[in-house]
């Protein structure tokens, strides 16, 4: 296949200055962009960068987001690099956010675009001296933010609203489709000696950070779980060191039956090991976005939240929701102390979704 130079068939001079400037623009892109902090909206914003190496194949994309993210974005092959913010939860530290911003400012960054709202996210890029700061305008960013997008009200999804701040040619074709970059062969190796290649895998990631309002009963899974060895499948728990006692529970109740990962993984080691499962059962959490992004049947378990607004993008989901009166109310806890938006979904519906 022979390769044609433009540049030598149509000399610079005879180009129309408007293509002139498209082609400057497609090779000179740099976009650093602030991510969020949730591994869930993390995984809904590659929608984005998609978008944005679509419409620009040649510019260098950039995602700064915390060091707990940073395993995640690192299997994102829209990225050429990843940046770990040094921040915890809320910190503010303007301090250290200067000095970040003027270590990125030799980078040369054409645009940012910050995907969260608050005050202290738009501080790196206005520190870095980026010329075009894009976001919502947020919470006093006035002058940080100078590239301002209006907030439509009509997009409820969070991935729309992600995508609000994506580049708009009508005569770029361009698709929402997204995967992870998995190892699965670094999965059998990692599981040797516990998994034969022809097992059936069911994996079970029982927690949800947000609180106990997204938590489907430990009881249920224990129940599906149990199902599942009885029809010979293995059972693999994955979570945080958050969901430690949940393990435990869920290695008690099924008498030790069960691979319990919980706690003992990194998590380019939980998204490697996901991508073997032949189902992956999990509650609203970054986990079942994961999921989602690997493209493996799933069934996902919505009690507070809203499945509307967070779905898994794929098209192997099965939802789970009641939809009750009193159902989303975006709750950590139960406001009415009875949790019926997840008792009320028993173990044998799963049962049939899975086995």
């Amino acid at each position: 296949m022979v390769k044609l130079n433009w540049f030598r068939l149509f000399p610079e001079e005879a180009l129309a200055p408007s293509l002139k400037k498209y082609l400057k623009i497609l090779s000179t892109q740099k976009i650093l962009v602030i991510g969020p902090s949730w591994l869930g909206d993390m995984v809904m914003a590659q929608k984005l960068f998609k978008v944005i190496k679509d419409h620009y194949p040649k510019s260098k994309l950039h995602v700064a987001s915390p060091i707990w993210t940073i395993p995640l974005v690192s299997r994102m092959p829209e990225v050429d690099k990843s940046i770990a913010l040094p921040f915890s939860h809320g910190e503010l530290n303007i301090l250290k956010r200067y000095q970040l911003g003027k270590s990125l400012k030799a980078e040369g960054y054409t645009q940012a675009i910050v995907l969260t709202n608050s005050f202290k996210s738009a501080l790196i890029p206005f520190f870095a001296n980026i010329p075009k700061r894009t976001g919502f305008l947020g919470e006093m960013r006035f002058g940080l933010i100078n590239d301002c997008i209006q907030k439509d009200k009509s997009l409820y999804r969070t991935v729309d609203q992600f995508l609000a701040f994506a580049p708009k040619n009508k005569n770029i074709k361009t698709s929402l489709s997204t995967y992870l970059v998995s190892k699965p062969y670094q999965a059998r190796k990692f599981l040797k000696g516990k998994l034969k290649s022809s097992d059936k895998v069911l994996g079970i990631a029982p927690g949800a950070e947000y609180g106990e309002a997204k938590r489907w009963p430990i009881e249920y899974f224990a129940k599906v779980a149990i199902e599942a060895i009885e029809n010979n499948w293995k059972v693999i728990l994955l979570g945080s060191s958050n969901d430690h006692d949940l393990g435990k529970s869920l290695e008690r109740l099924t008498k030790n039956k069960v691979i319990n990962l919980i706690g003992k993984t990194k998590l380019e080691e939980v998204i490697d090991v996901m991508s073997i499962c032949n189902t992956f059962l999990s509650n609203d959490s970054g986990l079942m976005h994961v999921a989602a992004s690997l493209g493996i049947k799933q069934v996902a378990i919505f009690g507070s939240s809203d499945p509307k607004k967070t779905p898994p993008l794929s098209r192997h989901a099965k939802l789970i929701y009641l939809g009750l009166s009193c159902s989303p109310c975006f709750e950590r806890t139960c406001p009415l102390q009875h949790t019926n938006c997840l008792k009320n979904i028993k173990p044998e519906e799963i049962i049939r979704k899975i086995i």
